[in-house]
């Protein structure tokens, strides 16, 4: 009997805990299918794998030396036990060990190579977006990040962290774009796409930021290959939520998808030409500094290696004041959008040039802030102000727009470990911080330009992309309507009246020839 009852009470504690996980399956289940919470889920995925990215980047900081010594420690084995033919041969320019007077340039490639690689492959990935959607990309992305970080964990030489930095930009160049195109994408509201964009920026600066001691106290207590490892691990995870909340594989909605303008043509857009040249002049300041900052910082005012090491982190809390500032003026004065941008260009130049004169550490903290602090403005600012150009002048297809965003960031961080080094050793570092800051100063004004942006509205560009690419039948019929009467576009202009597919059409021959970069003012 005492056997009967345990096994009955068993029993129902079993079907309890069925129960009870079914229910919280079925909540689960039900709270993913409501639009707000998937796009918030949608927005933490998008954020850790940018929070990852830039981890990645900046985690092999404190582990170079290590890296460094291996490498030095090869060469001496080779040079005393090899022939001189076999010493001869193995000097393969990515070979494991180098010579000492080639440790900074090899050590610039290397950091170098994963922007380069990603400035690459953006136009090939934005315009595979726009074809086929956000989330596969994404996926895709991530995989390829994964796969890097494992090839981190494993690698010995110098051929193998050059492969799998390369690697990293690729996984780079689909995960970023896509990811922030998926925002911009889900977030049609002005204000709440500034918002949303903001806390992307903040988790690509956090990532940044938490990277070098994330690594250097891994490394001490673990050794190199963990801190790889459970960056791996947390990728690994990101894409099996993205698989269970939006199920890539599984919607056919992007087989009707609007055909996105052309990356060529958006690349010629005088408005989008001005904001991608922001982005790129107001990050080479932080790309060029970050290569070269310590070695200055030693010579000029004998700094500590602690001292060294945490130079960039104060910088974080002005970096995510000032993405907090420009959402709530956003939100309250949406025209001045420019003048956010440009007044972050005016920090950004001042600054810079004030870094040559500081003389302690302390001193040295007020600049980096204000180069940050100014970072920020620009780029919350002007991200927002991409998909809006998208919106009112092309087709909203965002992979292509976010491509030409993410070039414009790998041409900074391509040439700064490469060209900053030699820009120093040739002119000084007073120089290169005069050079940018006056950049920036003077590229201030160019965002005037932006000025009458917010006044746009949508005129007959969509139209005129789907006559002239050819429209797919009537889902994309229905589609425009919805979008014109979903209010997707910031001003709409009423667009078609009715479901009448007929008067689609006669509007489609009513509409002007014109190319895609007219406009109209309200």
């Amino acid at each position: 009997m005492a056997t009967e009852g345990g096994a009955g009470l068993a029993k129902s504690a079993v079907e309890k805990l069925s129960d009870a996980m079914g229910e919280k399956t079925k909540q689960l289940g039900t709270a993913m299918q409501d639009v707000h919470r998937q796009r918030r889920l949608i927005l933490v995925i998008v954020c850790v794998a940018l929070f990852l990215d830039n981890m990645l980047y900046m985690v092999i900081v404190p582990i170079m030396p290590s890296y460094l010594a291996m490498w030095e420690a090869g060469n001496s084995d080779r040079e005393s036990n090899a022939s001189g033919a076999n010493a001869s041969g193995a000097k393969s320019v990515l070979g494991p060990g180098y010579p000492p007077e080639n440790e900074d340039f090899k050590i610039g490639v290397l950091f170098a190579s994963k922007a380069i690689l990603q400035l690459l492959v953006n136009p090939l990935s934005g315009t595979f977006i726009d074809r086929v959607g956000y989330d596969i990309p994404l996926l895709i992305g991530l995989t390829v990040m994964f796969l890097s970080t494992i090839i981190f964990a494993l690698a010995e030489n110098y051929a193998t962290l050059f492969a799998a930095r390369s690697l990293q930009g690729l996984g780079s160049a689909f995960a970023d774009t896509s990811g922030i195109a998926m925002i911009a994408d889900k977030y049609t509201e002005e204000s709440e796409r500034s918002r949303a964009l903001g806390i992307a920026l903040a988790f690509i600066s956090f990532g940044s930021l938490v990277a070098p001691p994330f690594g250097g106290i891994l490394y001490q207590f673990a050794g190199r290959r963990v801190p790889f490892l459970v960056l791996a691990c947390v990728c690994l995870l990101d894409g099996l939520l993205l698989l269970t909340v939006i199920k890539p594989f599984g919607s056919r909605a992007r087989e009707n998808m609007p055909v996105g303008t052309p990356i060529q043509r958006l690349m010629i857009d005088p408005y989008i030409a001005v904001v991608a040249g922001a982005l790129t002049t107001c990050n080479i300041p932080l790309a060029f500094l970050e290569p070269t900052i310590a070695t200055w910082m030693k010579k000029t005012m004998g700094a500590s290696e602690w001292e060294m090491g945490v130079t960039w982190l104060p910088a974080f809390f002005p970096h995510v004041l000032g993405v907090y500032i420009t959402v709530k003026l956003a939100a309250k004065y949406p025209h001045l959008q420019w003048f956010y941008g440009a007044l972050g260009m005016v920090i950004i130049g001042a600054s810079s040039c004030t870094v040559p004169a500081c003389r302690n550490f302390g001193q040295l903290i007020v600049p980096l802030c204000g180069i940050c602090f100014g970072i920020a403005l620009v780029d919350t600012a002007l991200l927002p102000t991409l998909a809006f150009l998208v919106d009112v002048r092309h087709v909203s297809v965002y992979g292509s727009v976010y491509a030409i965003a993410d070039i414009s960031y790998s041409v900074a961080y391509a040439l700064g470990p490469i060209v900053a080094s030699q820009i120093v050793h040739s002119l000084g570092f007073v120089q290169l911080n005069l050079g940018m800051g006056l950049a920036n100063v003077l590229y201030a004004p160019v965002l005037l330009f932006l000025k009458n942006v917010c006044q746009m509205k949508a005129s007959h560009s969509e139209r005129n992309i789907l006559l002239e690419e050819g429209p797919k039948g009537l889902y994309d019929t229905i589609k425009m309507e919805e979008r014109k009467g979903k209010g997707k576009t910031p001003h709409p202009t009423g667009g078609m009246q009715g479901n009448n597919v007929d008067s689609y059409h006669r509007d489609l021959k009513g509409a002007s020839e014109e190319d895609s970069s007219d406009y109209e003012y309200s």
